[in-house]
């Protein structure tokens, strides 16, 4: 059995105004010419299909040609619902879908049996079983309960992700059982878990107090494909519990490393070897710190792409002058390169230092997290209130940002 791991695609995200429709058109090209040359027998997508609850059409016609296409190839498909995906947008089209070899889990269901899934090789025959687990709202799995200090909702919250994911190992094992086959046991999931390394682009999954998921809770399924996290890794140093990372890179810190999917072999019911293949990239980008004078030599010896495509450039300028100044001096040292800026920035330290001297600083340099941590750093009162202030809005924009449907 063969599969390929792979998750936050994020189909219809804008960058800094740019779309990204034709690197996720490249993408998704690259990915069906892997599933026949690799000859696997499913994709499995753990989570954020789209980038909005609410994508726009072109993404919704990049996911289904993909659907369409890779039919031709004889893989299955798997996807799992994450935090920015629609529960009803995946819905949607699910019946349809599955008339066309693609299975879609966009969130938990009341019958357990709904998650557990046989998936095929090639040639038809059972290859393994899936523990097909999306991201996990908490009224999905869980009720309220009043009286619950912070630390309670915590616990409850714990124990009822780890509750779910023991409850769709048993019917797992239940259903191998009665299949009287040796298979191996897949989980999906999309949640943090706890010591990996994020990226700029990654919003924190606030589901009540819980922020991560500590992988020693995991089932001890032969492998483990996660999805949220940008960066692809193993998680607790293990082989067999990973993040595939997003595709393409979906903000400008996570340049420097391969983007990828992974290739997951079994064999005689167990994990045999897991295989990174690296993504091409696809958009060139590129980006550039320090002064004025140390940005325009780095300008002036910024290679052309080969292919002939503008380079996209974050530039972060160490400076206390204005920023419409600095956005006309950049402006001319750019305008006969083959680049275009979508970032222009003072950097974190030197804007941090700017607004100690009340000095002026643009809102658009500010993300909206930093806005509201600016002032709550004005109130007083009790660390404990602050702290219950803070979660209630990162609450709030979660829901504005993912635009979730009851």
């Amino acid at each position: 059995m063969r599969i390929i791991h792979t998750a936050d695609w994020h189909l219809g995200q804008f960058f800094y105004t740019k779309s990204r429709a034709a690197e996720h058109q490249a993408f998704l090209d690259w990915l069906l010419e892997q599933a026949e040359a690799q000859q696997a027998d499913a994709i499995i997508v753990a989570g954020d299909i789209f980038d909005t609850g609410s994508p726009p059409s072109y993404a919704r016609e990049l996911y289904n040609r993909f659907v369409v296409n890779l039919q031709q190839t004889g893989c299955q498909l798997v996807v799992l619902g994450g935090n920015h995906d629609s529960v009803a947008t995946l819905n949607e089209s699910r019946e349809l879908l599955a008339c066309l070899n693609t299975r879609v889990i966009a969130a938990a269901s009341d019958d357990i049996r709904d998650q557990v899934l046989v998936l095929n090789t090639r040639d038809g025959q059972p290859g393994a079983m899936l523990c097909a687990i999306p991201f996990l709202r908490p009224r999905d799995i869980m009720r309220s309960q009043s009286g619950q200090s912070g630390r309670d909702k915590q616990q409850t919250l714990l124990e009822a992700i780890t509750d779910h994911y023991q409850r769709c190992w048993q019917e797992a094992l239940a259903q191998r059982t009665a299949l009287n086959l040796t298979l191996p046991v897949i989980a999906t999931g999309h949640l943090t878990t706890m010591g990996v390394t994020k990226s700029d682009a990654v919003r924190d999954i606030y589901i009540g107090t819980l922020d991560a998921f500590p992988a020693d809770a995991f089932p001890p399924a032969d492998y483990i494909a996660l999805g949220h996290i940008h960066r692809a890794q193993r998680v607790a140093n293990s082989e067999h519990i990973r993040y595939s990372g997003s595709p393409i890179p979906l903000s400008f810190d996570e340049l420097g490393k391969e983007k990828s999917v992974f290739v997951v072999d079994f064999a005689d019911g167990a994990l045999s070897q897991v295989t990174p293949l690296s993504i091409p990239l696809f958009q060139p980008m590129r980006m550039i710190k320090g002064s004025l004078e140390e940005i325009e030599a780095q300008l002036a010896a910024l290679e052309p792409d080969p292919q002939g495509k503008l380079i996209w450039l974050d530039i972060e300028i160490v400076t206390d002058d204005w920023l419409s100044e600095l956005q006309r001096r950049i402006q001319q040292l750019t305008e006969t390169l083959p680049v275009e800026v979508v970032l222009l920035r003072r950097s974190r330290e030197q804007r941090e230092r700017v607004i100690a001297r009340q000095n002026n600083e643009t809102l658009s340099e500010l993300s909206v997290e930093e806005v509201f941590a600016r002032r709550l750093a004005l109130e007083e009162g009790e660390p404990e209130r602050l702290a219950r202030a803070e979660a209630l809005f990162a609450q709030m924009l979660e829901a504005v940002r993912h635009e979730e449907q009851p």
